[in-house]
């Protein structure tokens, strides 16, 4: 892609890292890592030219951003969960820790029960430590949190992607890889087609991500490391396809109902 570096953010979460392994070694991509929603927010602001986003972020800039066509998280039974120290009925006062304004986490559980306002944002590596706590009552967990509540001693009040899926039969649209539209469509398409390599070769030889995914999820089990990319990666992944396009655009149909 010519003698330009372009900036590239992602998360430090196991299935980004590894569909970006091989293309973060290329000299031209400025490798930038944070958590999801730090990279919507920060998106809002166009920090970066290709960024990692929550589909729910990225319906509100598509007119600064393309959506790519590969690199997405969706799926099914993939989606987030809303977990409490024991089985309780949700009401609208119920202190709810949720994993950013701009999360699809966030917006599902407005779709599902816009009754709820006590939301209290914070990074999703610190909700279940707070439901613990006390410090709120329930929260809703994505990424390996979906892998690990249950021996942590928590209890599953609902499954928002269960709920996604019966209320739509659609697979569930999370997290996207986006591009600066002001790049210009040759460039685009030549980011787009290389992404589409790096993940075809994680793809065929998982073994070459595993020092680059292991450096950046230290804290993760490799058990636990492993379904992460199994359940986040997939076909949709390398390609959207009819129907992945078909449930972006349910979710952006029912967020307009809702407001952002």
């Amino acid at each position: 892609m010519k003698n330009t570096t372009l900036s590239c953010a992602y998360s430090t979460c196991p299935n980004d890292t590894f569909i970006f392994c091989q293309l973060a070694k290329q000299e031209d991509i400025e490798v930038h890592l944070h958590d999801v929603e730090t990279l919507n927010r920060m998106a809002f602001e166009e920090r970066f030219e290709v960024t990692k986003l929550s589909f729910h972020a990225w319906l509100l800039l598509q007119d600064k951003y393309e959506l790519l066509q590969v690199g997405a998280a969706l799926g099914r039974g993939c989606g987030p969960l809303v977990i409490a120290p024991n089985a309780q009925s949700l009401k609208p006062n119920t202190r709810m820790a949720i994993p950013g304004e701009y999360t699809t986490a966030h917006l599902l559980l407005r779709l599902w029960n816009p009754e709820l306002k006590n939301s209290i944002f914070m990074p999703f590596d610190q909700i279940m430590g707070a439901v613990a706590s006390g410090k709120v009552d329930a929260g809703v967990v994505i990424h390996e949190g979906r892998f690990v509540f249950e021996e942590q001693g928590f209890k599953c009040l609902v499954d928002l992607g269960d709920w996604w899926e019966a209320e739509t039969g659609l697979p569930i649209p999370l997290g996207c890889i986006a591009i600066k539209k002001s790049l210009g469509a040759e460039r685009i398409a030549e980011f787009e087609e290389r992404l589409k390599q790096s993940i075809h070769t994680a793809f065929d030889d998982p073994d070459s991500t595993t020092d680059y995914v292991r450096q950046h999820a230290q804290e993760l089990a490799d058990d636990v490391t492993r379904a992460h990319i199994k359940t986040y990666v997939n076909d949709f992944t390398l390609d959207l396809g009819d129907e992945g396009r078909a449930a972006i655009d349910r979710l952006q149909q029912m967020m307009l109902k809702i407001g952002r």
